[in-house]
């Protein structure tokens, strides 16, 4: 943890503070794993954590006030999602490798945070803009990459100047966060997890470079 913590009335926490609040945010992280968000309560992450609610609130105003500093971390992490695309070649094996990276490095960091990602979508669904902007904060981080991807290709002349890059990448992205907070509903489908990420990045492929992959 890098910086000053503060306590909710603006006193600087100490290394024994620190410890106590991170070991909240990880109480409250397993418990969102395994129980609905509405059914956390501040007493039961307290309970869990071996300390009190009065201590809870010493660190956070309520729930959601650590919820959203786990999401706020998390975000930070999916900004690196852009070095999966940023800089990278699609042209030829190379960007099949990319596409099949990128579907890879996004389904994985899905599934990583599975429960954290289910609030953050939840609020940003009813409107919370809070928690819109930390998803938009994630997905931006792709899709302004490969938007810069699509133009680079139109620029050499290996993608059709009629497409839009922001809404083409918008979609590819859209798509991706759909079916990656999916992954477990593909089974029922019979879909198995090796078949789902060629498919998905067969699609990427197609739509950034408008060509079947060279793999």
């Amino acid at each position: 943890m890098t910086g000053q913590v503060r306590t909710v009335d603006g006193r600087v926490a100490g290394r024994r503070g620190q410890a106590t609040r991170q070991k909240l945010l990880d109480c409250l992280s397993e418990m969102l794993s395994s129980s609905p968000y509405r059914d956390v309560k501040v007493i039961d992450v307290a309970r869990k954590a071996g300390t009190s609610p009065a201590t809870f609130y010493q660190y956070f105003p309520d729930v959601e006030g650590a919820v959203l500093e786990i999401a706020e971390e998390m975000a930070k992490e999916g900004a690196g999602l852009t070095e999966l695309v940023s800089g990278r070649s699609w042209v030829g094996k190379a960007g099949w490798q990319t596409s099949e990276e990128l579907v890879e490095g996004f389904l994985d960091f899905w599934r990583h945070h599975d429960a954290i990602l289910r609030v953050v979508d939840l609020g940003a669904a009813e409107g919370d803009k809070r928690f819109y902007k930390i998803r938009m904060k994630i997905l931006n981080s792709v899709t302004n990459s490969l938007t810069d991807a699509v133009k680079d290709l139109q620029s050499k002349g290996k993608v059709d100047k009629d497409i839009s890059p922001a809404a083409m990448a918008g979609s590819l992205v859209a798509m991706l966060a759909a079916v990656a907070s999916h992954q477990k509903g593909f089974t029922t489908w019979g879909v198995k997890q090796a078949e789902l990420k060629p498919n998905l990045a067969l699609l990427v492929h197609l739509g950034i470079t408008g060509k079947k992959p060279t793999k």
